[in-house]
């Protein structure tokens, strides 16, 4: 009998999305074996999968079942997989689209903040689109505000306004409202200046400050918060510059801290860094059950083939140990295992090349296989 019992809320979601979270699944229960504890994990419906099911059922269609978001309010943690793909890509207004799942949980959970950690591999520096001596010391954190700014302001269409069409007819108009919150800010860029005091101890906080009222607010409370913290440096970029420097020099930042829309999108292009968006795990974090995932989407392109990187959802488990249990030896075993099974040569398809040997290219299960022996060599040394 194991000494303590972690309820996990298992989403597969859609496309590769049951595949990658079986292994994570098959780690947990090495983690557990080897910690003397339980991860009791049950699989819920979120996403595209969502969709169908409650259409099929007659039931009110939903990418957020009520069953779904109850499992994961009672949780301990709640593990993601990935939803979305073209099946449902209905960008009519009205429409119930997988995404709207993920932003009601996130809401629903008061996950105010993301967590994208960005870590470049020695083992896959070639991997990269960037040259190698620019991914020296790459090793930041972005910190994405979670559950404002443009995704859930108000959103509407108009129809038949004057002059909105072309040549100055009649035509559609549509809105999205960008708010913010002092207090809202608050929350996450302190969160970024206690990160980066445990770090390397530098703020990077991304707005349009030139442009948009939300980020002159945003970089008043930055400049505030920053004369709490007298041992951090804190900095402000408008956002454009911050997604050329990514490229240009990312070894620059330390921990990085943005609204919604901007983090959404410099957290994918820092993905790249590392040659392959199926390397970055992230965490959602708050008031409610935090939640882990991959930072890549569902890939329906591959789903079934048996070849999706089980990396990032694995380096989910990492982050879930870390925040959510204080399993910190557990999670630096797990982290240490991916890095000793890229050491070996060891790749699945979106990482290998046309330089790895045949016998060295693995399959979703087979990574997920080689992983979970180098954690249980991690573990008993470390026993």
């Amino acid at each position: 009998m194991a000494s303590k019992t972690y309820r996990i809320c298992t989403l597969p979601g859609d496309g590769i999305g049951p595949e990658i979270i079986a292994e994570a699944k098959r780690l947990l229960e090495a983690v557990g074996t080897a910690c003397d504890v339980e991860f009791a994990c049950e699989d819920q419906l979120i996403g595209g999968a969502a969709i169908d099911a409650t259409r099929e059922a007659g039931e009110d269609v939903s990418a957020l079942p009520p069953a779904t978001l109850a499992a994961a309010e009672a949780a301990d943690a709640v593990l993601l997989a990935a939803v979305g793909g073209p099946k449902w890509n209905d960008t009519r207004p009205g429409a119930v689209r997988p995404e709207q799942g993920l932003l009601a949980i996130r809401k629903n959970l008061g996950l105010y903040l993301n967590l994208r950690p960005v870590r470049v591999y020695e083992a896959l520096r070639d991997a990269s689109p960037l040259r190698e001596d620019r991914l020296d010391g790459v090793d930041l954190l972005i910190v994405r505000e979670l559950t404002g700014g443009l995704y859930f302001g108000e959103h509407r269409r108009e129809h038949g306004v004057e002059g909105a069409g072309v040549a100055g007819a009649a035509g559609d108009k549509a809105v999205d409202t960008m708010e913010y919150s002092e207090y809202e800010i608050e929350r996450v860029i302190r969160w970024a200046y206690e990160a980066a005091a445990r770090r390397d101890g530098i703020v990077t906080s991304v707005d349009k400050a030139n442009v948009l009222e939300t980020s002159r607010l945003w970089r008043e409370v930055n400049h505030r918060l920053n004369e709490e913290y007298p041992d951090v440096e804190g900095e402000d970029m408008l956002v454009d510059n911050c997604a050329m420097q990514l490229v240009a020099n990312p070894s620059q930042f330390d921990v990085l801290v943005t609204e919604n829309t901007f983090g959404d999108i410099l957290s994918d292009e820092a993905s790249m860094l590392t040659g392959s968006l199926g390397m970055l795990a992230s965490a959602s974090l708050g008031t409610g059950t935090a939640l882990y995932e991959p930072s890549h989407g569902s890939a329906p392109d591959i789903a079934g083939k048996g070849i999706a990187n089980p990396i990032a959802q694995i380096l989910s488990v990492e982050l879930m140990l870390r925040y959510s249990f204080q399993m910190d030896d557990a999670a630096d075993d797990v982290a240490g295992a991916v890095e000793d099974v890229l050491n070996a040569g060891w790749r699945t398809a979106d990482l290998a090349d046309d330089d790895t040997p045949e016998d060295k290219r693995l399959s979703t299960s087979q990574m997920g296989d080689k992983i979970i022996a180098a954690f249980q060599a991690r573990a008993q040394a470390r026993a």
